[in-house]
């Protein structure tokens, strides 16, 4: 089964007062890559962190956020005030007022503007440091509730890509059933135009087979038909493979070739309704490119 590479995910714990609180979010992106936010400290464990999702997720942008709070609903939040920082603006303030002989006081309100001097109540501990072993159990149970939306999303895609890979076959079986009898269609037209130029004089079979030959050889589409059926067939087992590796990007290669097939088909068509089909085919393949991109 396939896996999308959007997913959410969170976990809570903590004792003694003191509480993490994990969120992860992940969207598509053609590598691993990892953003982290949270107290002081969290900085310093990115190659842990990106460690322990790696285990979970071999493709995305995961970010994860770490907050800290109290485990006591009811306990009020602790704002910090950072008194050095605030005498030094009242001083730098009452300087400013001596030399330029300005008017005024330096008042509560004055100082509140300054919001530096204010830390918010998850940075007043910050100099506490995370508690690594509780912060991986976390990231992990949050990883794991991510990879079930990503799995649910992948279901969804799945299904999906496999409604587009049978609207394809219909319309290559179109082609196939197609492309014999327009050559048919091209040798009567032929006998027909000749015989107008010539006064409906008898036509030359041997030199119109030539040319109808010549004509097959320029337009034959059977390679493209075996080829296309070929990464249809690829794609589908990528879908049903029981693996848990990601295959991501093998549908979007699969997908680039399927498109190059159909644009070949679409350049020899020389038929309405081949032409047609091959415009349907190119269709449903930017649908497939578009999903897939989001496949981990």
């Amino acid at each position: 089964m396939i896996r999308s590479m959007t997913g959410y995910g969170e976990a809570e714990g903590g004792e003694e007062g003191e509480r993490l609180r994990v969120e992860i979010r992940t969207v598509n992106h053609r590598h691993f890559h990892l953003t982290a936010r949270g107290p002081r400290g969290v900085d310093r464990l990115n190659a842990r962190l990106e460690r322990w999702l790696r285990g979970a997720f071999s493709r995305g942008h995961a970010t994860v956020s770490v907050t800290r709070g109290s485990s006591n609903p009811g306990e009020a939040p602790v704002v910090a005030v950072d008194m050095d920082r605030a005498r030094a603006y009242g001083d730098a303030l009452r300087r400013m007022q001596e030399e330029l002989g300005l008017s005024g006081e330096v008042e509560l309100g004055t100082m509140a503007r300054f919001t530096d001097v204010f830390r918010a109540p998850e940075a007043a501990g910050e100099g506490e440091g995370v508690d690594v072993d509780l912060l991986q159990s976390l990231v992990e149970g949050a990883s794991r509730a991510v990879v079930r939306m990503r799995e649910e999303e992948g279901a969804r895609l799945q299904q999906d890509l496999e409604e587009r890979l049978v609207a394809m076959e219909g319309h290559l079986s179109t082609i196939r059933d197609r492309a014999p009898r327009r050559m048919l269609a091209e040798r009567d037209r032929l006998r027909q135009a000749v015989q107008e130029l010539t006064d409906e004089l008898e036509v030359d079979e041997e030199r119109l087979a030539r040319e109808v030959a010549y004509l097959a050889e320029r337009w034959d589409i059977s390679e493209e038909v075996v080829r296309f059926d070929a990464h249809v067939a690829a794609f589908r087992d990528a879908l049903d493979s029981a693996s848990a590796e990601a295959v991501g990007k093998r549908l979007t290669f699969l997908a680039q070739e399927l498109l190059r097939e159909a644009n070949t088909i679409a350049s020899k068509a020389n038929d309405a309704e081949i032409a047609q089909a091959a415009v349907a085919l190119k269709e449903e393949i930017e649908r497939i490119r578009e999903q897939v991109e989001n496949v981990e």
